[in-house]
Order: C-alpha cells, then sequence, then structure tokens
C-alpha cells in the first residue's frame, strides 16, 4: 500500500517540478528582458553591478510565486523598494510587479489588507525619492508608482468580480441541488401516497369480498338446505364491494394521472362510512354508528378532512373484520372544537393488525401517516377494558356547505 501510495504521488510530483521549472524560465526571460530595458534606457542612475543583481534578485520570487504567493510577492517588494530608491530605470521592473500583485490577486489570502500594505510602502517609496531628487525625475517615479497602484487597483477589482461570480455560481448550484432534493421528497411523498391510498382501498375490498366469499361457500357446504336468497345476497354483496372498490380505484387513478378532476363520487368521504359499516356488519360484526360530523352550523368538514376520515375508518374497520376476532365494534364521528374525532374501538382480542403470532402489517402506520398528512394525529392501541381503538383527531379548519 506504501508504494502504492509514494507511485500515486510520482504524477503529482513531476507535474509541480515541470511548473516550476517553466515559472523559473519566465522569471529568467523577464529578468534579461528588464535588465535590457534599463540598460538602453537609463533613468536618473544608468545600470551598473548593483542595479542587475537588485533586477535578478527582483525576478527571483516569480519562480515560486505560484507556490508562496505571500512570500514571493513579501521578497519582490523588499527588493524593488531599493532598486526604486536608488534611481533606477524604474519602468523596467513595472511588468515583474504586475505578475506578482496578479499572482497574489489569484492564489493569495487577505489581498486588501496586503495590497494596502504595498501601497503604503510604494508610497513611502515616492515621498523618498521625492526627497532626493527634484523635477522630471519625481514626475517619472509619480508616473511608475500610479501605474503600479493603478494595477493593484485593477486586480483587486478583479479579484472582487472573480469572487463575486463564484458567489453566484455557488448558490446556482446550492439551488439546484435544493430543487432535486425538493424533487426527490416530493417523489417519496408520492409514492408513500399511492401506496396508502392502494393498500387502503385493496386491503379493504378484498378483506370484505373474502368474508362475504366464505359467508356464499359455507352456505353452499353447509348440511342445511341451501336458501338460494341468502346464497344470492352474498353473491350481490360480493358484487357491490366489487363495483364500490372499481370506482373508488377509478378515482384514485384519476387523480394520481394528474387528469381532470375525478369523477363525482368516485373519491370517498363521509357519506361512505355508512356503507363501511354496512359491509362490517355483514362480515358478522355487530357495529354501532354515531355520525355527529356536522358543526354546530351544520356544515360539513372539507373534503380532504372526509376523505382522510374515510380512509381511517376504513382501514381500522378492515383490521377489526380480518385479524381483531371480534364480536361488536363502535364508529363515532364526532366534533371537539374545530376539529373532527374519528373513533373506531371493538372488543376483540386488542392487536393491531396481523394475524396472531405473525408479522405486523402497514395498517396503523398509514393511519397515522394519513392523520399527519392533513396536520392531524392518531392514536391507535389496546383498549383498557380489552379490545382495540383507533382515535384520530383531524383539524376542520375550513368548511364546506351541508349537501
Amino acid at each position: 500500500m506504501v508504494t502504492l501510495s509514494r507511485i500515486g504521488g510520482l504524477p503529482r510530483r513531476l507535474a509541480g517540478d515541470r511548473t516550476l521549472a517553466r515559472d523559473a524560465v519566465l522569471a529568467l526571460l523577464l529578468a534579461m528582458a528588464a535588465a535590457s530595458a534599463a540598460a538602453l534606457w537609463p533613468g536618473v542612475r544608468s545600470l551598473d553591478v548593483p542595479g542587475a543583481v537588485l533586477i535578478a534578485a527582483a525576478h527571483a520570487p516569480l519562480a515560486v510565486i505560484r507556490r508562496l504567493p505571500a512570500p514571493g510577492l513579501a521578497a519582490l517588494v523588499v527588493l524593488v523598494l531599493p532598486y526604486h530608491l536608488l534611481q533606477y530605470q524604474h519602468h523596467a521592473l513595472v511588468p515583474a510587479e504586475v505578475v506578482a500583485l496578479f499572482a497574489y490577486a489569484v492564489l493569495g489570502r487577505r489581498a486588501r489588507v496586503v495590497l494596502a500594505v504595498v501601497a503604503t510602502l510604494l508610497l513611502t517609496c515616492v515621498v523618498g525619492m521625492a526627497m532626493r531628487a527634484g523635477g522630471s525625475g519625481v514626475r517619472e517615479q509619480i508616473a511608475v508608482i500610479e501605474a503600479v497602484v493603478a494595477v493593484a487597483i485593477a486586480v483587486q477589482v478583479w479579484r472582487s468580480h472573480r469572487a463575486r461570480l463564484a458567489e453566484i455560481t455557488e448558490r446556482a448550484e446550492h439551488a439546484e441541488r435544493t430543487r432535486e432534493q425538493e424533487a426527490r421528497r416530493r417523489v417519496a411523498e408520492e409514492r408513500l401516497r399511492i401506496a396508502r391510498d392502494l393498500h387502503d382501498l385493496l386491503a379493504h375490498s378484498i378483506t370484505v369480498i373474502g368474508v362475504q366469499a366464505g359467508a356464499a361457500a359455507h352456505l353452499v357446504r353447509g348440511d342445511r338446505p341451501l336458501d338460494r336468497t341468502e346464497l344470492a345476497d352474498a353473491l350481490a354483496s360480493i358484487a357491490a364491494t366489487c363495483r364500490d372498490a372499481r370506482t373508488e380505484l377509478r378515482g384514485t387513478l384519476q387523480v394520481l394521472r394528474g387528469t381532470d378532476v375525478a369523477e363525482p363520487g368516485a373519491l370517498p368521504g363521509l357519506d361512505g362510512v355508512g356503507e363501511l359499516v354496512s359491509a362490517a356488519r355483514g362480515g358478522g360484526i355487530r357495529v354501532t354508528f354515531r355520525d355527529e360530523s356536522a358543526g354546530p352550523d351544520g356544515r360539513r368538514p372539507p373534503p380532504e378532512v372526509a376523505v382522510a376520515a374515510y380512509r381511517i375508518v376504513q382501514e381500522a374497520l378492515t383490521n377489526v373484520v380480518k385479524h381483531a376476532g371480534a364480536a361488536s365494534a363502535e364508529v363515532s364521528l364526532t366534533r371537539a372544537g374545530g376539529d373532527l374525532v374519528v373513533r373506531v374501538a371493538d372488543d376483540g382480542r386488542g392487536a393491531a393488525a396481523g394475524p396472531p403470532g405473525g408479522p405486523a402489517g402497514f395498517g396503523v402506520l398509514g393511519m397515522i401517516e394519513r392523520a399527519r398528512s392533513i396536520g392531524g394525529t392518531l392514536d391507535a392501541g389496546p383498549a383498557a377494558g380489552g379490545g382495540f381503538t383507533v382515535t384520530a383527531i383531524l383539524p376542520v379548519g375550513r368548511a364546506v356547505a351541508p349537501r
């Protein structure tokens, strides 16, 4: 593993060595051009050996400015100040100063503070040169400093623009990530809603059909003479349950497909709770039903609350018929302030959905999720005196006129 890591580091090291060599060659070429300019167009003081040494030394930090932007800029400033104070050709070092400032603007930190310090040092250099020379020399020095300061300002503006573009890009990427997360969240919620609707619809219908089909089979296999009327009633109940399931399934699919509004009566409501009670009674359960869902002014809960209440009663009664082993059950829809209270209680063995000793189903979880989807709460568990009780509190909010 150590050998592999060393081998993996070789390309990066070789690339770094090539970059350093390329920067050193560029710095050498720039130093040669600066020395030639200082020799051909001398300033107040002609280029001599100390001046040539200062030019070469001032360009040396450019070879490492990419790796060490702050030390490189500091070294360059320390070396160019004596060059300017000794009155050599000032323009010769301007390219090196510009390259160093740009490199630090791109790679360094705290550019504003560093550039302010550099400007202060250059101003000190101007004052020093003005005290030692006059006339055109001062004007030339001021022109050079103005050029360098202008470059420093341009670099700072460019850096600020670059930072602003980076911030805009980051915001755009964050917004895109947020949109993707929101889209995934909505897809997950939609899948959960589809699963909940199909579970509520199919589980109830299949359970009722199974109970009614079992009753019909019992009539056929019984010892007593076959009562054709009783058998016809059982088969008619199965057919009616199939029709109701088909209607509800069609309405659910219309909503999921985003087509036109579902057909009237396709989506269930509080008016269909009585049919659920009748179907449970057909399964051999004595069910009492109390409907006080209308408010004091006679106004009914809004459709979304009505659908949630219907589905909760549907799932609770399915559990009663299929798993509870109950003889009787109570269903009530009452109002408590601004809430609709849905309660289903049975006298069975007090177990949640699922066969005895088997895995629990998704019925209770689905009821809780459905109540929460409209801002309500649901509590389900064994009752103190035996049996199982489901109590949902659904906020009514706005109300619709009674039919």
